[in-house]
C-alpha cells in the first residue's frame, strides 16, 4: 500500500488547520428554520409527507443488504482489519432509513436529531474504509470510534445549543462536509490496497447529485409535479451504499 508523503500529510494538516481556524473566527450558525419547509407535504395512506418519508426505503434495503453481504463475504471482499468500518458504514445507513423517515412524518429541530444522527454513523464509516483502503489500515482502525465519538459530539452539541436558544451547526458542519473535502484528494494522491478507485468517485457523485437536488426541492417539484428534489435527494444519496455493495460484489466476482 501506498505510504503518505510527508507533503501529503502537511497538505492534510493544513486542511484541518484551515477548518479549524474557520470554525473559531465565524459565527454560530443556528438551523434555519425554514430548512423544515420542503415543497412536497401531500399525505398518502394516512402518512403525512408521504414521499419525503417513503423515499427512505432505500436506505433500509442497502443497508441491510450491505450487512448482511459483508457479514457473509467479509474474507473475500474486505481488507484484513477493515471489517468494522463496513459493519458502521451499512448500519449507519440502515439506521439512516428510520431516523430520516421520523424526522419527515413532522419535521423540527428534535426530530432532526435522529435524522443526523446516523448519518454521521455513516460518514464516520465511509471515511475509515477510505482511509484504511487507500492510505492506512492502521490509521483507518484508529480514527474510527474518534470519528464516531465526534459525530455524535457534533449532533448533541447542535441540539443542546438550540434548546439554549443559540443553535450552532459548525461542528456537525465539519463532520459532514470536510471528509468529503479530503476524499478526492485522497482518491487523486493513493492507489487502492483493493478493488478501484472509480467506485468511490462514484459515490462522492451521487452525494454531490443529492445535495443539489436538496437545494432545488420546489423547482424539482414543480417542474415534476411528480416528486420533490428532497426526495430526489433521498434516492441520490441511497446510490452511494448501492455502489459501495456493487463494488464489493465485483471484488468477490474478480
Amino acid at each position: 500500500m501506498t505510504r503518505p508523503s510527508t507533503a501529503n500529510i502537511a497538505l492534510i494538516a493544513a486542511a484541518l488547520t484551515a477548518v479549524l481556524l474557520i470554525f473559531l473566527s465565524t459565527s454560530p450558525i443556528p438551523q434555519d428554520p425554514a430548512y423544515h419547509q420542503f415543497a412536497d407535504t401531500r399525505t398518502r395512506l394516512n402518512v403525512a409527507n408521504f414521499y419525503n418519508v417513503a423515499s427512505n426505503v432505500p436506505f433500509l434495503i442497502f443497508g441491510l443488504w450491505g450487512l448482511w453481504y459483508v457479514g457473509r463475504y467479509a474474507a473475500s471482499t474486505c481488507l484484513p482489519g477493515m471489517y468494522p468500518a463496513y459493519i458502521v458504514f451499512f448500519s449507519g445507513i440502515f439506521l439512516t432509513a428510520f431516523g430520516s423517515g421520523y424526522y419527515h412524518l413532522a419535521p423540527a429541530n428534535g426530530p432532526l436529531v435522529w435524522d443526523r444522527l446516523p448519518m454521521t454513523i455513516g460518514f464516520a464509516g465511509l471515511f475509515s474504509i477510505i482511509i484504511g483502503e487507500f492510505i492506512s489500515v492502521r490509521a483507518a482502525r484508529r480514527i474510527l470510534i474518534p470519528f464516531l465519538l465526534i459525530g455524535y459530539a457534533s449532533v448533541e452539541y447542535w441540539a443542546f445549543t438550540e434548546l439554549a436558544g443559540a443553535g450552532d451547526l459548525r461542528p456537525y458542519a465539519i463532520v459532514q462536509f470536510l471528509p468529503m473535502l479530503l476524499i478526492p484528494f485522497i482518491l487523486v494522491s493513493y492507489k487502492p490496497a483493493i478493488g478501484a478507485a472509480k467506485f468511490f468517485w462514484l459515490m462522492l457523485a451521487f452525494y454531490v447529485l443529492a445535495k443539489i437536488a436538496e437545494q432545488l426541492d420546489a423547482q424539482i417539484y414543480n417542474v415534476s409535479l411528480l416528486i420533490s428534489g428532497h426526495s430526489v435527494k433521498h434516492l441520490f444519496a441511497a446510490m452511494t451504499p448501492a455502489t459501495m455493495l456493487y463494488a464489493l460484489m465485483q471484488r468477490r466476482r474478480g
